[in-house]
């Protein structure tokens, strides 16, 4: 479904990834972990297309997407979140929801003015999808309340919903337990299973507990200074020695 090859990303006379590749497949959870600087979330960034590609390419659906602009990757069906919450601090979770939802939206001005019974139905399925997604992650409480007012643990909740808002394919989770105490990360891996097996949705996650991606990974995929030193299952990676000496420092 999902593939990177030979991914490679400078700043300047620094390389942030080098040569890194992995496939992920339809269904499936895949994790890409390691110590601070490691280069984990730059390669989310290259993804979806937040940074530009140095060298390498990146294939979803057996298309070539290495140069392709962020607003055509989430068209194609890749949404991201990120470990900085990015919401209408203003605006309220159905607000954040509906405004997120207008990128999927396959209508023009003309269509929308004269709302034809296409426009009508795809507004009709659109809510239907929104109000299945508020239901599945619980946010039904929450739902007329500004986000600025929210606990931090709803909001990163909030920035879920509108990702799945987009009806992606594949998601990109960056960093989702940052910030969460130890209740609120265990929820998030319900929600992560969730979204994975009731919306089919094929996920790609940085994280930093290993506790949590032990509970919810297929595979992992550990980096250390850019570069990929070891890939497998949870219980393959614990073990690595190049992985215990990339967090051990020896």
């Amino acid at each position: 479904m999902f593939e990177v090859v030979r991914l490679s990303k400078h700043f300047g006379g620094v390389t942030a990834v080098h040569e890194v590749s992995f496939s992920v497949n339809e269904g499936e959870i895949f994790s890409i972990m390691g110590p601070n600087g490691a280069g984990k979330t730059t390669v989310l960034n290259l993804i979806s297309r937040f940074y530009d590609v140095d060298e390498g390419t990146i294939q979803f659906a057996g298309e070539d997407i290495t140069h392709a602009p962020p607003h055509e990757i989430a068209r194609k069906g890749i949404a991201r979140t990120f470990q900085n919450i990015e919401l209408f601090e203003r605006e309220t979770v159905l607000q954040n929801l509906l405004i997120a939802q207008y990128i999927h939206r396959k209508t023009n001005i003309f269509s929308d003015l004269l709302f034809l019974p296409r426009v009508r139905r795809q507004e009709a399925q659109s809510r239907r999808f929104l109000e299945d997604i508020i239901d599945l992650l619980h946010l039904q409480r929450y739902r007329e309340q500004q986000i600025h007012s929210l606990p931090f643990g709803v909001r990163k909740l909030v920035e879920l919903a509108r990702a799945l808002c987009l009806k992606p394919k594949l998601l990109l989770l960056d960093e989702p337990s940052s910030g969460l105490n130890p209740e609120e990360t265990e929820d998030l891996s319900f929600w992560i299973e969730d979204i994975n097996k009731e919306l089919g949705v094929t996920i790609v996650m940085v994280e930093h507990d290993m506790n949590l991606i032990g509970q919810v990974s297929n595979r992992v995929l550990v980096l250390a200074s850019g570069r990929s030193i070891a890939l497998g299952t949870p219980v393959e990676v614990k073990d690595h020695p190049d992985v215990i000496s990339a967090y051990l420092g020896t």
